[in-house]
């Protein structure tokens, strides 16, 4: 074996270890999808990635067993939030290791080949990512950010407005409640009219969005008895709710999450804010106390 320096006998080890593990994640996956083309196409790619780690064992002449963690982390995220944010993650992946063969070539001329073929794994996996459900993310998107902008404002009148948590948490959930019905049937109308013969299924998206974005908007109201520290966690739900689902969004469409974020966290809390000035100014001119 040709004499290897430290600082690439150490990359050469990192790729090595780095293929094990993909190889491991895409076999795993690909005996657990229920989707049959999938499944070979990800079988495939496991046995290309086994390939390249053998390749990488010859130069480093060490085995570099997959990370066990990894493996089982991947495939949990792939159970719970679905196989396309998983392997569009791993694309995220695939794109750095492509680049970084592209580095070791000059010391290992055949990783050029595996940057190729790396690049070529992003191809079949955004030919073969399709899942049902993602058909309906602008329903989602349509019933979370109606609960987030409309019912973070009510809650912040209502916490002006009113002096008991318990009231506030009520008032809320009948808004909520009612809004969500209300939204789902307009949902499910403008998709009847627009000839969508899915207009039931978006609908119920849409509607379950918002119910389950109101239950974790008013829980703190429901735990607290004082209700500014109630608004203030609201608040903070708020954000990570639009937070973690514009990363999920950005991920599996490959969208902006910066622009997307700001965008909707600048609507939500604008509105929030004016809801409770307004619900401050209302009390002064009504004179109304507690």
């Amino acid at each position: 074996m040709r004499s290897i320096d430290e600082k690439n006998l150490r990359a050469a080890l990192i790729a090595q270890r780095t293929e094990a593990t993909e190889a491991s994640i895409y076999q795993t996956l690909a005996r657990v999808s229920k989707n049959e083309d999938n499944a070979r196409v990800l079988a495939r790619i496991g046995k290309d990635e086994d390939t390249h780690a053998a390749f990488w064992k010859t130069k480093t002449g060490v085995d570099a067993e997959a990370s066990r963690f990894t493996v089982v982390a991947r495939v949990a995220l792939a159970r719970l939030f679905g196989l396309t944010f998983v392997l569009k993650q791993m694309e995220r992946g695939e794109n750095r290791a492509s680049r970084g063969y592209g580095q070791l070539a000059a010391c290992f001329p055949e990783a050029e080949i595996i940057g190729r073929e790396e690049d070529e794994h992003e191809q079949q996996l955004l030919c073969m990512l399709n899942e049902k459900w993602l058909s309906y993310v602008g329903s989602i998107v349509l019933g979370l950010n109606d609960a987030l902008v409309e019912l973070t404002g009510a809650l912040a009148g209502f916490a002006l407005a009113l002096s008991d948590s318990r009231v506030i948490s009520l008032a809320g959930s009948v808004t909520g409640i009612s809004a969500a019905m209300s939204m789902g049937a307009s949902a499910y109308l403008s998709a009847k009219a627009d000839g969508d013969k899915r207009a039931s299924t978006a609908a119920l998206y849409t509607g379950i969005a918002y119910v389950v974005t109101v239950g974790l908007l008013i829980l703190p109201f429901l735990l607290l008895s004082n209700k500014f520290v109630s608004l203030g966690i609201t608040v903070a739900v708020a954000v990570v709710i639009i937070l973690a689902f514009n990363y999920y969004v950005s991920v599996v469409k490959e969208l902006n999450f910066r622009r997307r974020f700001t965008e909707m966290a600048a609507i939500s809390l604008g509105v929030a804010a004016l809801s409770f000035l307004i619900g401050w100014a209302l009390k002064a001119l009504l004179g109304v106390s507690g």
